[in-house]
């Protein structure tokens, strides 16, 4: 009987493994260093909600409608897939009403049906930033700000920012009317999808990327053009701030991002050393009304989202954010057994120093050439002689020609401290 072919990752998804994780962690470690500083602490929500979080803050969204993962549990409940991170962590602000401004970060994998592209799988990761409780513009700039520092950070430097504002419920009602019948005397000109929905979402069609769309909207009206009275000067403050730290941005009056949630601020950046249309490695903006939407008081917020490997193809293209040349410090090599490489091992971990060894009494060898590839710079090594000596051999991996000495062995991790400063 023919066995079974081996199982495989599910279409769209993919594994991460070592040494390639290391790069995940750095990356997170970073994001989490740089939000730490600047006040915010790190929110775990659980992967699937109820169908109702997201169908109600994205119901005529196609990430709603066409890509969202929705099932019912055995118990008869409608779930969902996270499709992605803000309206989760607002869910857990209404449920949970901790103090504002409520500032969070995460790092978490988010689902969604669709054609899997370069950097965005079925199951991709996010980073991302949310700030509860505040309608003062410079919280916009922080969220923002905070987003630039992680790309200086890892080295990506090739980085645009575009910019827009997308009104509130003051002016923008105004302005979809005026861009619905700018549409109306186009509709014969755009894509067949925008055919039938624009005068459902007006708004769509402006971030619509097929030819025909964006030709027929090359002349249409400037939300930036109708802003109310506060939405102008909350805008003006928002470029004021970027202006004033250095970060450099573009006026796009397309981007209306991909919810329907955001109001005011909206913003995106694009990795340019990526070729494409799927060079976006982030972006977010204003919420002012989602908490109201999932049964909260009225709660103003902002945040963003940066996909995980969407970023790390940038810092590929870019050369930055390398794999570490090694993963530990020392390995110990043990001819006589294994218990004192065990020993070792642990006294130098429990030091603080990054230590490992091989199991299964390989030859010393074998051992040394898996010391040779780990990369590390010093073996501790114990072998018959050192054994009955009570000492170690200390080599040196890396340079100084292989330099070996003698150490006693209760000396061992003060003297590894020392080569390694």
């Amino acid at each position: 009987m023919p066995s079974a072919p081996p199982f495989r990752a599910p279409s769209g998804t993919h594994d991460v493994l070592p040494p390639e994780s290391a790069r995940w962690q750095a990356l997170v470690g970073r994001f989490a260093a740089l939000a730490g500083q600047a006040g915010y602490g790190l929110v775990v929500n659980p992967v699937f909600e109820d169908l109702g979080v997201f169908q109600r803050v994205g119901e005529g969204t196609d990430v709603v409608r066409k890509e969202m993962y929705a099932f019912e549990d055995r118990g008869g409940r409608p779930l969902a897939l996270r499709p992605e991170g803000t309206a989760s962590v607002v869910r857990a602000y209404v449920q949970h009403r901790p103090t504002t401004p409520w500032k969070v970060w995460y790092a978490a994998p988010s689902f969604r049906y669709e054609r899997p592209q370069a950097g965005r799988y079925r199951q991709h990761h996010q980073l991302g930033v949310e700030v509860l409780g505040s309608v003062d513009a410079d919280v916009d700039v922080e969220v923002v700000v905070l987003a630039a520092e992680l790309f200086g950070a890892l080295g990506v430097r090739r980085v645009t920012l575009a910019l827009n504002s997308m009104g509130d419920d003051a002016c923008r009602p105004g302005y979809v009317a005026l861009l619905g019948a700018f549409l109306d005397e186009r509709t014969d000109q755009l894509c067949a999808e925008h055919r039938q929905r624009a005068g459902e979402q007006p708004l769509r069609v402006l971030d619509c990327k097929r030819t025909e769309c964006r030709e027929a909207t090359a002349g249409a009206p400037r939300m930036l053009d109708h802003l109310c009275t506060a939405c102008d000067a909350h805008f003006r403050r928002v470029r004021d701030g970027l202006d004033a730290l250095g970060i450099g941005y573009q006026l796009e009056s397309r981007l209306v991002r991909g919810f329907d949630y955001y109001t005011r601020t909206t913003f995106e950046f694009a990795a340019t050393a990526l070729e494409g249309a799927q060079n976006a490695i982030g972006g977010g903006g204003r919420y002012d009304g989602l908490v109201e939407e999932l049964g909260g008081p009225p709660t103003p917020g902002i945040g963003f989202g940066i996909g995980i490997e969407r970023l790390l193809l940038a810092c590929d293209a870019e050369g930055a954010l390398r794999l570490p040349e090694a993963t530990v410090d020392v390995w110990v090599v043990d001819a006589v057994g294994g218990a004192a490489a065990r020993d070792l091992s642990w006294s130098l971990r429990r030091a603080g120093v990054a230590a490992d060894r091989a199991f299964d009494e390989r030859s010393l060898r074998a051992q040394m050439k898996l010391a040779d590839r780990s990369g590390a710079r010093l073996a501790v090594i114990v072998g018959a002689d050192e054994q009955a000596s009570g000492t170690v051999s200390l080599r040196q991996l890396r340079g100084n020609d292989g330099a070996q000495e003698l150490v006693a062995r209760d000396r061992v991790v003060a003297r590894v401290r020392e080569l390694l400063a």
